[in-house]
């Protein structure tokens, strides 16, 4: 499977948001309905809105711990090879100037 990107992440993240709000909403809407389909439906809508902010959750945790890795790569990057990190922020600072200046 292939990796998602932030973007995709981020969207994948509020969409689960919106539907966990629109079931609880729906929760609170049926709650006077004590016929027992209604009553399993509720129960098993319970069970897989706590699996789906369980699910959410984790995927946020991973996201801060790629993103504070990635930080400290950089930093660690930054501190070892500090002529490197000059030399490659005035390079890319050139090519966006260039890039600019053209239009």
């Amino acid at each position: 499977m292939t990796e998602l990107t932030t973007a995709q992440k981020d969207k994948l993240m509020a969409d689960l948001r919106v539907v966990i709000n629109d079931a609880e909403e729906l929760l609170k809407l049926t709650a006077g309905d004590v016929s027992d389909s209604a009553v399993g439906l509720r129960e098993r809508l319970q069970q897989r809105m706590a699996d789906a902010k369980h699910s959410l959750l984790t995927l946020q945790a991973t996201a801060a711990e790629k993103a504070k890795a990635a930080g400290h790569a950089a930093d660690d990057y930054v501190h070892d090879h500090p002529w490197q990190a000059v030399a490659l922020g005035a390079g890319v600072g050139l090519v966006v100037g260039l890039l600019i200046g053209r239009r």
